[in-house]
C-alpha cells in the first residue's frame, strides 16, 4: 500500500517546508520537493493543499482505566486510544500502577492484559512504583529490558502512592545505575493531607477547598527537594503535571545549573484555573486534579516556560471520572473527589490555539507535543518526525477550521468536557497511524487492537 499526502506543509520540531510525503506500507518512503512523485505511483492520493502535515502526537502522560479512590478512570484503552486519535495523537505511554504489596512485574503483565489487543494506536507504558524494596528495586531491571524505561513516584497521597525521601533516593540510585527516568509527582503530600482534615474539621467542604489546600509553594518545595534529591544521587528526573511558578523556577534554577532536570506541563494548567472549581453547586467537582488547577496568574509563566524550553512536554495527565456517580463520590468531602481531568482528544488542538494567539511556534508546536515526548521516552526516529523509515504517523491539520469543544461531540468515554463552549481555531482533519488512516473527513475509519505496543529506549536526552 502506497500513500502520497501532496501539497501540505509538513512541519518539524526546526521549521516548515512545503513538500509530498510518500507512504510505503507502515513506513515513510521519502518526503520530497511537490510534484515528484505521480499521483499514479499511489494507491491513494491525500491533497493536503492549505494543511500542515505533522508527526502524530505522543502522549506520554495518560491513565486509562486507573483505580483510584474506590473506582476506575472511565476511558478504558479502546475508547481512551480511539478518542486519542480523533485529536491527532497516535501514541500514547501510560502508567501500570504498582499496588503496595505486589511486584512490579506481576503489575506490568496486569496492565498489558488491559491494553493489549484493545488499543487503536500505538502504546507504551511507565511504572508507577509505590512500594520499594530489595526486590522492586532489582525488577526495575527487568521492567527496562522490557522496554519499560521510567518509572514514576510520588510525593502525594500518602498510604496510597506516598514514598518517602529515603525511599526515592533509593529508586533514583537504581535509575542512575540503569540510566533509566524517574518521574515525579511533586507535592508535599503530608503537609496537603493536614491542611485538608483542617479544612473538612471546619466545615469546608466544596470542591474549590481541594486547590486551596494544594497551595503552590508545596508544589514549589516539593519540587526543589525532588531536584535534590536527583542532584544527590545522579539521577535524571522528569516532573509530572507542573502547574505553579513555583515549580517552575525550581526547574529553570536546576537546568541552568546544567542538571538533568525536565518538565511537562499540561493543557488544564495553561487555560483553566481554580476559578472553575468555584463554580456553584457541585460543578467545581469536575475540575478537580492533583496538582489543583491555579490562578490564573500562573498561566504566563507557564506559556513562558515552553517557549525557553524550561518545560519541555506538553502531556493531558487523561484521567476521566465521570461526573455522575464517580465525582458526585465527594459530595460531602472534596477528598472523596476522584482526582482526573479528560483531556486526551483537545491537547493537540488547544496547544494550536497557542500557536493562533502567538504562545509559541509551529515548531514548538510540534516539539513540545510530538518531538520531545519521543525522544525523551525513548522513541526517536521511530515516533515524532516525518522522515524516511520513520512510522508513518502523520496528521493532517487544517489551521483554519473552526470548532467549539464540547461533551456532545467529544470522543471521550465521559460525560462532561472540561473545555465545554471553548472555541478554537484548527482541527485535525486525517490521522494515519503506521501508514493506515485512522481518522478521515467521514469519521473514525481505525480498529480496536490495531495499535502495537512499543519497547522504548532509554531517555535520549541525558548528558
Amino acid at each position: 500500500m502506497r500513500t502520497l499526502i501532496k501539497n501540505g506543509t509538513v512541519l518539524s520540531a526546526t521549521g516548515a517546508s512545503v513538500a509530498d510525503v510518500l507512504v510505503e506500507h507502515e513506513k515513510i518512503a521519502a518526503v520530497a520537493s511537490p510534484g515528484v512523485f505521480a499521483d499514479e505511483s499511489a494507491d491513494e492520493v491525500l491533497d493536503a493543499t492549505g494543511r500542515y502535515v505533522l508527526p502524530g502526537g505522543i502522549d506520554a502522560h495518560t491513565h486509562m482505566e486507573m483505580p483510584f479512590g474506590g473506582t476506575f478512570s472511565h476511558d478504558t484503552f479502546a475508547t481512551g486510544t480511539t478518542a486519542a486519535a480523533w485529536g491527532g495523537t497516535t501514541t500514547i505511554i501510560d502508567f501500570a500502577v504498582q499496588a503496595k504489596g505486589t511486584s512490579l512485574l506481576s503489575t506490568l503483565d496486569k496492565w498489558h492484559e488491559k491494553a493489549d489487543g484493545n488499543c487503536a494506536i500505538d502504546y507504551g507504558f511507565h511504572m508507577i512504583v509505590s512500594d520499594v524494596n530489595d526486590t522492586s528495586l532489582k525488577e526495575m531491571e527487568s521492567c527496562i529490558s522490557g522496554g519499560v524505561t521510567s518509572f514514576k513516584m510520588f510525593m502525594a497521597y500518602p498510604g496510597v502512592f506516598y514514598s518517602t525521601d529515603g525511599e526515592i533516593l533509593r529508586a533514583m540510585q537504581k535509575a542512575r545505575e540503569t540510566g533509566s527516568t524517574v518521574m515525579m509527582h511533586a507535592e508535599n503530600g503530608i503537609a496537603i493531607d493536614e491542611l485538608a482534615a483542617q479544612a473538612v474539621a471546619q466545615g469546608r467542604t466544596e470542591p474549590v477547598e481541594h486547590g486551596l489546600t494544594r497551595p503552590p509553594e508545596l508544589e514549589g518545595e516539593a519540587t526543589h527537594r525532588a531536584i535534590t534529591l536527583a542532584k544527590v544521587t545522579g539521577a535524571p528526573l522528569y516532573i509530572v503535571h507542573l502547574s505553579a511558578a513555583q515549580a517552575l523556577a525550581e526547574v529553570a534554577r536546576a537546568r541552568g545549573d546544567g542538571q538533568n532536570v525536565f518538565a511537562e506541563t499540561c493543557p488544564q494548567y495553561l487555560y483553566l484555573s481554580i476559578e472553575d472549581m468555584a463554580k456553584p453547586g457541585f460543578d467545581g467537582s469536575k475540575y478537580v486534579a492533583s496538582p489543583p488547577l491555579r490562578e490564573r496568574s500562573h498561566q504566563a509563566d507557564l506559556w513562558r516556560g515552553l517557549r525557553t524550553n524550561d518545560l519541555s512536554v506538553v502531556s493531558t495527565d487523561h484521567c476521566p471520572f465521570c461526573f455522575k456517580d464517580q465525582k458526585e463520590l465527594g459530595r460531602s468531602d472534596f477528598r472523596a473527589i476522584p482526582n482526573g481531568m479528560p483531556g486526551v482528544e483537545h491537547r493537540m488542538d488547544l496547544l494550536h490555539q497557542g500557536v493562533v494567539a502567538g504562545e509559541i511556534s509551529l515548531a514548538r508546536w510540534v516539539e513540545t507535543c510530538s518531538t520531545t515526548p519521543a525522544r525523551m521516552f525513548g522513541l526517536y526516529p521511530r515516533k515524532g518526525v516525518i522522515a524516511p523509515g520513520s512510522d508513518a504517523d502523520i496528521v493532517i491539520y487544517d489551521p483554519a477550521a473552526r470548532q467549539t469543544l464540547s461533551a456532545e461531540t467529544h470522543h471521550m468515554n465521559v460525560d462532561y468536557s472540561a473545555y465545554e463552549g471553548f472555541e478554537l481555531t484548527g482541527k485535525v482533519e486525517t490521522v494515519l497511524s503506521r501508514g493506515r488512516v485512522v481518522v478521515s473527513p467521514s469519521g473514525f475509519t481505525g480498529s480496536t487492537g490495531a495499535g502495537r505496543f512499543l519497547t522504548r529506549d532509554l531517555n535520549q536526552y541525558l548528558n
